[in-house]
C-alpha cells in the first residue's frame, strides 16, 4: 500500500498553498532548461496524487527513467525551497534578518568593510526591535571579525563596546536557554506521563522545577524570558492539577502578545499554543463565560492573514480550535451537536495526516469516543477507543489507561457481560502496571466486577452508593485524575436520576451559570 508519509518531496508539495504553487512555476520557468521542464512534470504529477506511489509517478512522467528519479526529485526539492524562500522573505523575521546578514557578508567579501559594518549596525537595531537576541550573536561575531582583521579606523572604543554587547547578549541567552529548557522538559514529562499520579511524583516535579528555575527568573525584562517563564509555570501547575495557577500563567502567556503586539506575526505558534492552554484552563475551571470569550477570540484569529500565510499555523489552529469546540460540548452536555463536528474533523485528520503528531491524533480519537459515549452510541465509541488501545505508541500513558476504562464502561452499557469480567482483569492490570490506579478506579472496578451478579431491582441502590463513595474523593487531586478524562459523576447521576448524561450536564451547567450571574 502506498505510504503517504514516505516521501519528503510529496509532503512539501502537498503543504503548498495555491499561490505558492503558482509562484514556483513562475520561478522555475525563468530558466527553462530541459532539467527544469522535467521537474515541472514531476511536480504536476505529485501534486495530483492523493498518496505517494513511485511506480505510478514513473508512468505519469514517461520521459523520466527510474534511475533518474532520485536526482530529479532532489533538484525539485531544492528549487521548491528556493522559491518559497523568495516568497516568504517579507513575512518571516528570521529570513529577513539572515538575508540582511548575507548582504553584509557580500559587501565584506567585496572589500567594502565600512559599508558592511554600517549594515551590521542597522541589523543589530532591527534584531533588537524584533527581540531576536539569539541572532545578535552572529552579527556581533562578524563585527568582531572585521574589526580584528582589518584597520577600519573605527576601533577606538569599539573593542569595549563590542565586548560589553557580547557579554550582555550571552548573559541574556543563558537565561532564555535555561527557561526554555525548563519549559520543554516539563512539557515532555506531561506528554509522557500526563498529570502527577501521586505525592511522590508531584514532589519529583517540584524538586526539578525549583532546581532548574534560574535565579531572578521572575525579574524578566524581555519577551522570550517572560514567555518561557510563563510556559514553565503553566506546565508545572498543569502537571500538579493546580488549575487556578494554570489559568493565571496561561492568561499571562496570552496577554504577553498584547504587551508585545509585534510578536504576534513573529511567533504565531506560541500564541496559538497559549490560546489552546487558556481555553483548557477555562474548561478545567468550568468558567463558561471566559471560555466563550476566549473561543470567539481564537475563532477570529483563525481567519486572520497571520494564520493563513503559513501552513503550519493553519494545521495547528485546526487542531486546537476543534479540541476547544468539542470541550465546549462536553461542558454543556450537547453531545449530539458535538457529533456534527466529527465528519469535518475526520476529513481534516486525513488531509493533515502527514503534518500531525500521533499525540494529537490520539487526543482527537479519545474526545470523539467520549462524544459518542455521552450521546449513547457505545458501539461507535468502542470503535474509536480501539484505535487508541491498538495503537502501539509510547505516549500519554494516562490517555491509554483511561481509553481502556471508557472502553469498559461502553461494554457495560451494551450489556456485554460475557467479556466484562475478562476486560476488568486486563484493564486493572494495565492500570497497576502504569501506576495510575487511584481509589476512584478501585471503586469503579469493584462495582463493575460485582455488577454482573447484582439483580436489576438492586442496581439502583448500587449506583447511589457508588456515587456517594466517589464524591468523597472530589477534593483529592490525586484521586480525581480520572475526572479529567471521564465524567464518572455525571454518568452515575444519570443512572441515579434516570436521565441522559446530556440532561444531567446541561442541568449542572445551567445551575452554575445562574450562580455566576446572581
Amino acid at each position: 500500500m502506498p505510504n503517504r508519509s514516505a516521501d519528503i518531496v510529496f509532503q512539501l508539495i502537498h503543504s503548498l498553498q495555491k499561490s505558492e504553487k503558482r509562484n514556483f512555476k513562475l520561478y522555475i520557468t525563468r530558466s527553462s532548461s530541459n532539467e527544469d521542464l522535467k521537474i515541472i512534470h514531476v511536480f504536476d504529477a505529485l501534486d495530483k496524487m492523493q498518496e505517494y506511489d513511485e511506480e505510478l509517478l514513473i508512468k505519469k512522467v514517461p520521459s523520466i527513467k527510474k534511475q533518474q528519479l532520485p536526482n530529479i526529485k532532489a533538484h525539485l526539492y531544492k528549487e521548491l525551497l528556493a522559491s518559497l524562500r523568495l516568497l516568504k522573505n517579507v513575512q518571516d523575521i528570521d529570513i529577513q534578518l539572515h538575508e540582511q546578514l548575507d548582504y553584509a557578508r557580500i559587501l565584506y567579501n567585496k572589500g567594502l568593510y565600512h559599508q558592511s559594518l554600517r549594515m551590521l549596525e542597522k541589523l543589530k537595531t532591527h534584531a533588537r526591535a524584533e527581540h531576536q537576541v539569539a541572532f545578535l550573536i552572529q552579527v556581533l561575531a562578524f563585527e568582531k571579525k572585521i574589526e580584528t582583521l582589518h584597520i577600519t579606523r573605527s576601533l577606538e572604543g569599539r573593542a569595549e563596546k563590542l565586548t560589553r554587547e557580547t557579554e550582555e547578549v550571552i548573559s541574556h541567552l543563558q537565561k532564555v536557554t535555561a527557561l526554555s529548557n525548563l519549559a520543554l522538559k516539563l512539557y515532555s514529562w506531561y506528554i509522557k506521563n500526563g498529570h502527577a499520579r501521586n505525592k511522590q511524583e508531584e514532589e519529583t516535579v517540584k524538586k526539578y522545577f525549583r532546581e532548574n528555575l534560574p535565579d531572578e527568573a521572575e525579574v524578566s525584562s524581555s519577551f522570550y524570558t517572560k514567555l518561557y517563564l510563563n510556559q514553565s509555570y503553566c506546565w508545572y501547575s498543569f502537571i500538579r492539577q493546580d488549575f487556578l495557577m494554570y489559568y493565571r500563567y496561561t492568561k499571562k502567556w496570552v496577554s504577553l502578545f498584547e504587551e508585545y503586539p509585534e510578536m504576534l506575526s513573529n511567533e504565531p505558534s506560541h500564541y496559538i499554543k497559549g490560546m489552546h492552554n487558556l481555553l483548557n484552563a477555562y474548561f478545567d475551571l468550568r468558567n463558561f463565560e471566559g471560555f466563550d470569550i476566549a473561543l470567539k477570540q481564537f475563532e477570529l484569529f483563525a481567519e486572520s492573514a497571520i494564520v493563513k500565510q503559513h501552513h503550519n499555523n493553519t494545521v495547528q489552529v485546526f487542531v486546537y480550535l476543534h479540541i476547544a469546540r468539542i470541550n465546549q460540548h462536553f461542558m454543556l452536555g450537547t453531545f449530539k451537536e458535538g457529533l456534527a463536528l466529527v465528519p469535518y474533523i475526520q476529513e481534516k485528520l486525513k488531509e493533515y495526516e502527514v503534518f500531525l503528531d500521533r499525540h494529537r491524533i490520539l487526543i482527537f480519537y479519545y474526545k470523539i469516543a467520549s462524544l459518542y459515549f455521552g450521546y449513547g452510541d457505545y458501539a461507535t465509541s468502542i470503535d474509536y477507543l480501539n484505535k487508541i488501545i491498538n495503537w502501539k505508541v509510547d505516549l500519554r500513558n494516562d490517555l491509554q489507561s483511561y481509553a481502556r476504562l471508557l472502553h469498559l464502561f461502553a461494554h457495560y452499557e451494551l450489556g456485554n457481560h460475557a467479556i466484562l469480567e475478562y476486560l476488568i482483569g486486563t484493564v486493572t492490570r494495565f492500570f497497576s502496571k502504569m501506576e495510575t490506579l487511584t481509589p476512584v478506579e478501585e471503586e469503579i472496578f469493584r462495582f463493575l466486577k460485582n455488577s454482573v451478579n447484582i439483580p436489576d431491582r438492586k442496581i439502583q441502590l448500587e449506583y447511589e452508593q457508588l456515587l456517594y463513595r466517589i464524591k468523597q474523593y472530589e477534593k483529592n487531586r490525586f484521586a480525581t485524575r480520572s475526572f479529567a478524562y471521564l465524567d464518572i459523576i455525571s454518568w452515575l447521576e444519570s443512572k441515579v436520576t434516570k436521565r441522559s448524561m446530556s440532561e444531567v450536564i446541561l442541568s449542572k451547567a445551567s445551575q452554575h451559570k445562574r450562580r455566576l450571574y446572581r
